[in-house]
């Protein structure tokens, strides 16, 4: 600073020198009596958007610049600087791999690992595994009703350059019962101990990505599932979706690719007089037009699908679905609205039919499920500075929605998922009007607490009801973070459910009867002391309530379970 001040005042003796041409400038010594101090005062601010005059703005010329180089001499002597030493907190080690292990009330045994490490800077190997399993027990159910789930995957990622490419693969492995019988009094006891209601699902998968960078093909998602059960079913399901981003102009065009294909079969239907197959393949282009302007977002685009059936009692058919959804912010950060209107072709599984409901029959019909239009508009943001907020409305037409039914016994009955314990699949043309709201609030740096509500109404083409899909759902939940502890709890509600069965007794006179599962309400807490860096100690609750409700007809939950154990973080470098 000195230097520069010293610069400054030498300026005019270097205008006075150049009015002589032929004078020279001699080595002179300069005292500075007193440096200049500015203060805040004598500094003025530039306007960042100075105002234009009305006038035409003139083209800028060219200008020349050129540097008169004068000599100065200067016995000034800047001070050496001192480096200032920064105070830095101390940052808390991560660690990457961790062992939970636990037990809990209905015998149940509980594992959960995540494990990986790498031989390079630029690659990564890991397993993964989770088991739960349980007795059973529960309340005045007389089938054998434990449940047992048990995943393992493997994964290797590595990244490079231009590309990052990730292979992943592993088993699940689950056991259910049938164990929900809806006249439980009409068997005796010798009956119930012949009943093995046992089912089991064993899920094969195969995936990996593929990340491009600075490139129009942006990467690829793969995905493979073989799923089978212990009645000789058989799903065969393959997904493919590459992606491609085309720049035009200073816009981006997206356009997703679709390749999927499924076949599958079951060894009877429900009432043993042939098998079942079914087999789709589906292909799909959406390209989006992509377009940012400061407050505005917009995605244009359209779905295509040509959805084949390999089967000739299925039909092939050729959708068009629109593609636009957009949002602004009407206050920078506080504010925005959003709107979109969607469509697609849902591709139903067995594997997902399963995941959902584990208790239906190994006789499903596996279907296409056509999403005509989905539109939603909504607002989101912020109420305070720690209070945050979603709203919308959303109606949308789907022609063959799934529903799940109770099965009702047939007259002969030759298998264990025949008394009415089991759940079959169907279909309708459903237009669904939902209201939806979400409030989240910090209210401190340790507490978070926040809930959501969705109101459903339905309107049905065919059926009388939209089996076991409730109206009003909610959950409510509390996370409180300290140093070293943390606690949990979540609330949930979920209305009324419709379901119908036939009453196969009553023959010839059948008679059809609609059932109502009741609401219910669930209360879950967890807890956790770490009690050192690498240990930590939790406990949880579930179903504090302690009701045995029905998330399904006939199928109770296990009363108030109490779960405890210990999770131990290490790394595999140190």
């Amino acid at each position: 600073m000195r230097k520069f001040l010293l610069i400054i005042s030498l300026v005019p003796f270097v205008i006075f020198a150049q009015d002589k041409e032929k004078d020279s400038i001699g080595t002179e010594e300069v005292n500075i009596v007193k440096p200049y101090t500015p203060t805040i005062k004598d500094a003025f601010k530039l306007k960042k958007t100075p105002k234009q005059g009305k006038d035409k703005i003139q083209e800028k010329k060219e200008v020349e610049y050129s540097i008169n180089s004068v000599p100065v001499a200067s016995t000034f002597t800047p001070s050496k600087g001192k480096a200032k030493s920064i105070a830095l907190k101390h940052k808390e080690h991560v660690y990457q791999n961790f062992v939970q292990v636990g037990f809990g009330t209905y015998s149940t045994p509980v594992l959960e690992a995540f494990v990986h490490t790498s031989t390079t800077r630029d690659n990564d190997l890991g397993l993964q595994l989770n088991y739960i399993s349980s007795n059973g027990g529960i309340k005045d159910i007389v089938l054998d009703n434990s449940f047992a789930d048990a995943i393992i995957g493997l994964f290797y990622k590595e990244q490079t350059r231009d590309f990052d490419w990730k292979l992943n693969g592993g088993y699940r492995f689950q056991k259910y019962n049938w164990y929900g019988l809806l006249f439980p009094s009409n068997f005796t006891q010798t009956q119930l101990d012949a009943m093995d209601v046992k089912q089991t699902y064993g899920n094969i998968n195969i995936g990996g990505n593929f990340k491009y960078y600075e490139s129009f093909f942006d990467g690829a998602k793969v995905d493979l599932n073989i799923f089978s059960d212990a009645y000789k079913s058989s799903e065969f399901h393959f997904n493919l979706s590459p992606k491609f981003l085309i720049p035009i102009v200073d816009e981006l065009i997206e356009t997703d690719f679709r390749l999927e294909y499924i076949s599958g079969k079951f060894d009877t239907n429900y009432l043993n007089t042939s098998d079942i197959k079914y087999g789709y393949y589906n292909l799909g282009v959406s390209p989006t037009f992509k377009v940012i302007r400061d407050d505005l977002k917009l995605d244009l685009g359209a779905k295509l699908v040509y959805s084949g059936a390999t089967e000739s009692s299925q039909e092939s058919k050729f959708f068009i679905y629109p593609n636009l959804s957009g949002s602004y912010q009407l206050i920078l950060d506080v504010l925005s609205v959003y709107a979109g209107v969607t469509g697609d072709l849902h591709q139903h599984s067995y594997r997902e039919f399963v995941n959902e409901n584990p208790f239906v029959s190994p006789t499903l019909l596996v279907g296409r499920t056509n999403e005509a239009y989905n539109a939603k508009i909504g607002l989101k943001g912020r109420l305070a500075s720690n209070i945050s907020f979603n709203a919308y409305g959303q109606y949308k037409m789907e022609e063959g929605k799934a529903m799940f039914l109770l099965n009702s016994a047939p007259i002969a009955v030759t298998e264990v998922y025949q008394n009415n314990n089991s759940f079959g699949v169907v279909y309708d043309d459903v237009k669904t009007f939902s209201a939806f709201g979400e409030l989240t609030i910090d209210a401190s740096k340790e507490l978070q607490v926040g809930g959501n509500a969705v109101f459903n109404t339905y309107n049905l083409k065919t059926f009388e009801k939209a089996w076991n899909l409730p109206n009003l759902e909610a959950t409510v939940f509390a996370n409180y973070t300290a140093d070293t502890w943390f606690a949990n709890a979540n609330l949930f509600f979920v209305g009324e459910r419709k379901d119908y069965y036939v009453d196969n007794n009553a023959f010839p006179a059948l008679i059809a009867n609609i059932i109502t599962n009741k609401s219910y309400v669930d209360l879950n807490l967890k807890f956790g002391y770490q009690f050192k860096k690498r240990l930590t100690f939790f406990a949880q609750a579930n179903n504090v309530f302690g009701t045995n409700y029905e998330k399904f007809r006939s199928y109770k939950v296990q009363g108030i379970q109490f779960l405890a154990g210990i999770k131990y973080k290490f790394d595999l470098d140190y």
